[in-house]
């Protein structure tokens, strides 16, 4: 390995150890909890090195959200190729979703809810974030029919959002996540209506 290659490796693994500990405060105190100086002490690296690696707070909540791109991304994947047929996959694809939103609520909002400069929905966005739609897609698609898939994946994406938004809040009956996600199927599935 040469110098360059260790200083490389050296500056991704402090990079990483800023946002790692980002989420650890954040998922323990919420986003408020989390400033330069905080994040510093806890590393016990110098604010100037945390500001060698990222502009600013919203910066480090971007890497967040891009990490929790990658992680959802993984746990929708297992989800959809561990099921035995379409709907058996989007139903798990669902649950899942859910499921990652309530058990991460500081990642899931460095994701969704706080404000960010990734490029969401264009080519130039991270990786991460592709993987995201395309594993939802991939649920969806088999369920299209002659719909669009990515058109029908952004309103699957928006309707589970929508649930896993207000599941968190406490505003959905706790018991019928599975009665949700069978309308969802249902409807998904369902012949789009011709035009009278």
């Amino acid at each position: 390995m040469t110098v360059r290659e260790r200083r490389e490796r050296e500056r991704a693994d402090r990079r990483q150890v800023i946002v790692t500990a980002a989420r650890q405060v954040a998922e323990a105190e919420g986003w408020d909890a989390v400033t330069t100086r905080r994040l510093a002490d806890r590393i016990e690296y110098s604010q100037p090195v945390l500001y060698s690696h990222f502009e600013n707070k919203d910066a480090i909540v971007a890497a967040v959200a891009v990490e929790g791109f990658g992680e959802l991304a993984l746990s929708l994947h297992n989800a959809r190729e561990g099921a035995g047929s379409p709907k058996a996959a989007f139903r798990e694809v669902a649950r899942t979703y859910v499921e990652f939103a309530i058990a991460n609520p500081a990642l899931y909002d460095a994701m969704f809810s706080l404000a960010t400069d990734l490029p969401f929905s264009r080519p130039e966005a991270p990786e991460e974030l592709h993987a995201g739609f395309e594993e939802l897609r991939e649920s969806v698609t088999p369920l299209a029919g002659d719909r669009d898939p990515d058109t029908l994946t952004e309103v699957v994406w928006s309707a589970l959002h929508g649930l896993a938004t207000l599941t968190r809040a406490g505003r959905l009956r706790p018991d019928y996540h599975e009665a949700r996600a069978a309308v969802m199927i249902d409807h998904l599935g369902a012949a789009p209506s011709c035009p009278g």
